[in-house]
């Protein structure tokens, strides 16, 4: 007799098992660190009118054919690179979304503050889980005001909904249902 599946968040349930495991141990966790937020920041822009389980499943070959997220590197990419880009087949292939990934990490790389420190900044308090997923909204007050600032310090492709699933991912906002198995894990709040 197999053991009962955990009870989880209604958008992942059905879903492959690289689908599961993103759900159970990375969505929603709190995640600091340029590499990391610059490489969220460039997946969930990549998202933007396609499936998560499309991006994540190509999430190695993302990281291949974007020198693992590091800024430096990617601010330094140019023509070739981006002709490179659009030729891999293991990537999404559109041209707006790698030179804005391009873009992105010559903003971080300007940034006169830690990209960290930036994006915690926005975080809301703690709320309580919702119940249900029609209560999880797709922009908040804050997500607008993120991608306004981000959009001020030249990033691209980073609107009030692709900042408020940054949100969600990076554990700035916890949208786990309240009957998700996931615990609670306290975003700690911006950074002080």
């Amino acid at each position: 007799m197999s053991a009962a599946e955990p009870v989880r968040c209604g958008w992942v349930v059905g879903g492959p098992q690289i689908y599961l495991d993103y759900h159970d141990r990375e969505w929603g966790r709190p995640l600091r660190g340029t590499r990391e937020l610059f490489e969220r920041i460039a997946l969930e822009s990549f998202q933007s009118g396609l499936s998560w389980l499309t991006i994540l499943r190509k999430r190695d070959n993302f990281r291949a054919a974007f020198a693992g997220f590091d800024v430096e590197a990617v601010a330094g990419f140019g023509d070739d690179d981006v002709t490179r880009l659009l030729g891999d087949a293991g990537i999404v292939r559109n041209r707006a979304k790698i030179e804005a990934t391009v873009a992105n990490a010559r903003a971080i790389a300007g940034l006169d503050t830690d990209l960290t420190e930036l994006l915690w900044s926005f975080a809301p308090p703690a709320r309580p889980r919702p119940a249900a997923l029609s209560q999880v909204p797709a922009v908040t007050a804050e997500s607008t005001a993120m991608a306004k600032e981000l959009k001020r310090c030249g990033f691209r492709f980073v609107g009030p909904t692709t900042a408020y699933a940054l949100m969600q991912a990076t554990g700035m906002v916890d949208d786990h249902l309240r009957d998700c198995w996931v615990p609670v894990t306290p975003a700690a709040g911006p950074i002080e």
